[in-house]
């Protein structure tokens, strides 16, 4: 009991976090070998780059009305709608072995995190007394790195056993029945919050905002502020993003080998899950400017020291800080949700995401030109955007409660 009071834990918040490690397994079982299956159902290059063109876009349209919805009817039925809605694409993707039914059913499926994300967040925002949000958020945030650890592992035995177009099928099955298996305990484990969430908007004389620009304009300064900010430590982060691998195994005097990257991510990936439960615990004692901050620094300082490193033994020093820059991504995302009117909180969540992935998705074709110009151009740019986002933030960025008292 001590354990589940100082991690948040809630029947609720119990049962979201269930439903992210299910559903999230079989995403990453699936979804991570599909450009492997398209090829295999003879598909040509093309269908890869639209299926990835495809996440891209879908991350980012997909936040408003994901948030919206929860708003609207509330987080459980939401989520219920956005699960049947997964659990379609995979079925048409089992039932189909064709790669245009793939590309069809990936619309159902391919983004289900980003259409989630703000339910989830406006749930344990609900459900969590104040001094346990952060803490509420880290864990999710944590929670969701173990399928992204452990499902490309599973999804490679499958091809491992089966080969590469029935084993991603017989994935796809698994993923069905995890995505099942989450509906059902979902849907007993979460309270109904539809009622709450009308009467949230009945008692605040508003209901959930359709127009995201109307939304816009209801952003607070501080969250418009930190967006901007965001998005221009975003694209230091996306400029080299599709490049660090090429970094590692191809550009540098000392590459590795594939092997040796997948330890740099693993690396990357504990890290980030050590920093997470600490820092939240922190976060939700004071202003959380100081944290988010901080992430702002490690990701500005990753592509310079990326630059520089030109041995495993190096890169294993630059992952060990790109695993940092998750130090206070949860804060942050704690922080958007403090800063959204309560009546609105998950659409705006959604319409803040919408913005910035909209407005970052040029860093993927400005990163390859300036690839082609240099790899140091590409790093050095990522470097500058990110020094002028943090700079920016440290002199502008406020917290609710900061600037609260400023207008007191």
């Amino acid at each position: 009991m001590a354990l589940a009071g100082f991690l948040g834990l809630r029947r609720s918040t119990a049962g979201v976090l269930i439903m992210v490690a299910l559903v999230g397994m079989g995403e990453r079982m699936a979804e991570r070998f599909l450009p492997i299956y398209l090829l295999a159902l003879g598909s040509g290059v093309m269908a890869v780059g639209l299926l990835q063109a495809m996440d891209n876009l879908l991350s980012a349209l997909y936040s408003f009305p994901g948030g919206y919805l929860a708003d609207r009817v509330g987080a459980k039925r939401s989520l219920l709608i956005f699960n049947l809605v997964a659990i379609g694409g995979y079925s048409l993707v089992i039932m189909v072995p064709a790669w245009q039914a793939v590309l069809i059913g990936a619309v159902l499926f391919i983004s289900w995190s980003a259409i989630s994300l703000p339910a989830t967040l406006s749930l344990i925002y609900k459900v969590l007394p104040h001094h346990k949000r952060t803490m509420g958020v880290s864990l999710h945030s944590l929670v969701r790195r173990i399928p992204m650890a452990l499902g490309p592992l599973l999804g490679g035995l499958f091809i491992g056993m089966w080969g590469e177009r029935d084993g991603v099928r017989l994935a796809f099955v698994a993923a069905l029945c995890m995505a099942l298996a989450a509906l059902a305990l979902q849907q007993r484990m979460i309270e109904d919050d539809g009622r709450d969430a009308r009467a949230a908007s009945h008692g605040s004389g508003l209901g959930p905002e359709k127009n995201p620009f109307r939304l816009l304009r209801l952003m607070h300064p501080s969250m418009k502020g930190l967006l901007v900010t965001d998005i221009l430590v975003r694209f230091c982060e996306q400029l080299p993003y599709a490049f660090v691998v090429v970094w590692c195994m191809k550009t540098i005097a000392q590459p590795v080998s594939a092997v040796q990257f997948g330890l740099l991510t693993a690396i990357e990936m504990t890290t980030a899950v050590l920093v997470y439960l600490p820092v939240a615990w922190l976060a939700d004692r004071g202003t959380k400017k100081p944290f988010v901050l901080t992430t702002f620094v490690f990701f500005t300082l990753f592509p310079l020291v990326l630059l520089f490193s030109r041995s495993f033994a190096w890169l294993i020093a630059a992952f060990i800080l790109r695993g940092l820059k998750e130090f206070g991504e949860p804060t942050r995302k704690a922080l958007i949700m403090d800063l959204a009117p309560a009546h609105c909180k998950a659409a705006m969540f959604g319409v803040y995401y919408l913005v910035r992935d909209v407005v970052v998705s040029l860093a993927a074709l400005s990163g390859a030109l300036l690839w082609q110009i240099s790899p140091a151009a590409n790093l050095v740019t990522a470097f500058v955007f990110g020094l002028i986002g943090t700079v920016g933030f440290a002199i502008f960025g406020r917290d609710r409660l900061v600037s609260d008292m400023i207008r007191r």
